[in-house]
């Protein structure tokens, strides 16, 4: 019995002391990231945009509802959808807009192979009537902030307001739930909808504000899609900087 108690207590100390193990989703995102089954044209973004490191600092797990704003390449589903898992679901939103017959069918096949993945459309300046109600655990907004400031007549896109963009996502997010928020850096105190229009840019300081006078509280912030060489006057799509430009990586959460 002596024998037993002693070899009891050294296994809780070897317990205790054990060196931590990794966070379990790391891997499953990488390995996610690295599937052989992506899309080309996808994989060939991933250089610019470092998914696994990107989703690794925001927090993905396997379980999560996910919001995939301006989602129709399947560009983060493709990645999510593993992550998150059978328990978990990656709901993307398109504008129809964008929502081509092409977009429909190539995501038709996609939402084939990932019965937890499925998209929502509705027009681009009426988020609300599409998106699901007290749904997401977590939200991306890769790249397209800026776009709620911006209007085409070639894309039949009228002027939107920013708030109610806002309002239909924060409706969308489940009490503590977070969103990420990534998009091109323009300098601080341009005019934003001049300066969207021109270079599809925007300051950070108006996310910031936009997002807390919508009921955002700022979380934190990563410098892994900063690059000092851009100096923010290029448009995002101009071949110098397209792919590279100075992005900032924000994450805002939902009070509980």
């Amino acid at each position: 019995m002596r024998h037993l108690k002693t070899l009891a207590v050294a296994l809780t100390l070897s317990t205790a002391i054990a060196p931590a193990v990794a966070s379990p989703q790391a891997p499953t995102i990488v390995a996610a990231v690295a599937a052989p089954d992506r899309t080309p044209d996808n994989v060939k973004l991933d250089e610019g945009r470092k998914p696994a490191q990107v989703l690794q600092f925001l927090g993905l797990k396997p379980g999560m509802h996910v919001l995939d704003l301006f989602g129709g390449n399947a560009y983060w589903a493709e990645i999510m959808a593993p992550v998150v898992g059978p328990k978990g679901h990656d709901t993307v939103w398109e504008p129809t807009q964008f929502y081509s017959d092409k977009t429909k069918a190539s995501f038709a096949a996609f939402m084939a192979k990932h019965p937890n993945v499925s998209i929502v459309s509705s027009p681009f300046e009426d988020p609300a009537a599409a998106l699901p109600k007290n749904y997401a655990d977590f939200v991306i907004l890769n790249d397209n902030y800026h776009d709620t400031y911006w209007q085409s007549a070639k894309y039949k896109i009228p002027q939107m307001d920013p708030n109610a963009f806002l309002k239909a996502v924060y409706n969308s997010m489940k009490p503590g739930a977070e969103i990420a928020v990534i998009d091109h850096i323009a300098n601080p105190n341009s005019d934003t909808r001049a300066t969207v229009e021109k270079l599809h840019r925007i300051d950070p300081n108006v996310v910031k504000a936009d997002f807390k006078r919508a009921g955002f509280v700022f979380v934190k912030s990563s410098d892994v899609l900063r690059n000092p060489a851009d100096d923010h006057t290029l448009l995002v799509f101009d071949p110098k900087v397209r792919g590279h430009t100075d992005r900032f990586v924000y994450e805002f959460r939902k009070p509980r």
